[in-house]
């Protein structure tokens, strides 16, 4: 097996008082689609903050290609190829789509600076965008804006791509393009890590799955395995997928 491009040992997370992450075992294999599980509160977003060093890790080891980050900014991190989708998606509402798209572009200060082929590729996965080029962001609906919000992160290649929850609130037909464009993402070379709540999202594309519950991971193996299983999807997070088809 290929060496792990992103490897969590450990990892502590404190936030004020409260010790949230409490030794975070975390492998995710390069080039596939991990999705990160576990019931609200269970310390899935902290994990994807503490990994692009929003919040820093108290003890442990974070290591990206075999190189420790948990010591790194997050503009450092950033370097390394490593791009983050809040789930507050972090667009600029007063800035135009277009504009969102340069700040998002490292180096580039107009969209003549971005690789068209690049650009033209995004616009593929998310048409919508290229019709409101020119539009303020904050005009956007929702699904809009998640759209742009993963966009911005992909409009240049990254290694590693941390999603928060990109289908929250969104309506059905917006969540199902969402999925062909994470499958159409999926075929390059990008590794997702990827948090989820809905779990038909998530077991559409998920290869493998890790499982959180009190700041820690307490299940891994293929998503496949677990959508197999609804005993132990119980087990781990009270439901079963088959009650979200």
């Amino acid at each position: 097996m290929s060496e792990p491009l992103l490897q969590l040992q450990g990892v502590h997370t404190h936030i004020g008082a409260y010790h949230i992450l409490q030794g975070v075992d975390l492998e995710v294999p390069p080039g596939e689609f991990t999705i990160l599980l576990g019931r609200n509160g269970a310390g899935k977003t902290t994990t994807l903050r503490t990994v692009m060093g929003i919040w820093s890790a108290s003890e442990g080891s974070i290591r990206f290609e075999g190189q420790e980050i948990g010591n790194l900014g997050t503009p450092d991190i950033a370097q390394r190829g490593i791009a983050y989708v809040p789930e507050n998606m972090g667009i600029f509402a007063d800035l135009t789509v277009h504009e969102n798209f340069v700040l998002a572009a490292r180096g580039a200060k107009r969209s003549a600076d971005m690789d068209p082929k690049r650009l033209a590729w995004v616009f593929e996965l998310f048409p919508a965008l290229r019709k409101f080029w020119q539009h303020p962001a904050g005009l956007l609906s929702g699904g809009q804006k998640q759209m742009l919000a993963v966009a911005r992160a992909i409009v240049e290649p990254r290694k590693l791509l941390l999603v928060d929850e990109p289908s929250k609130g969104l309506a059905p037909s917006i969540i199902q393009n969402m999925v062909q464009a994470f499958r159409e993402l999926k075929r390059t070379d990008t590794t997702i890590l990827l948090v989820e709540q809905n779990f038909n999202f998530a077991r559409q594309l998920g290869d493998r799955v890790a499982v959180m519950d009190g700041g820690r991971i307490v299940h891994t193996g293929t998503m496949a395995s677990l959508a197999g299983d609804e005993a132990l999807q119980q087990r781990l997070l009270g439901l079963s997928l088959a009650s979200h088809q």
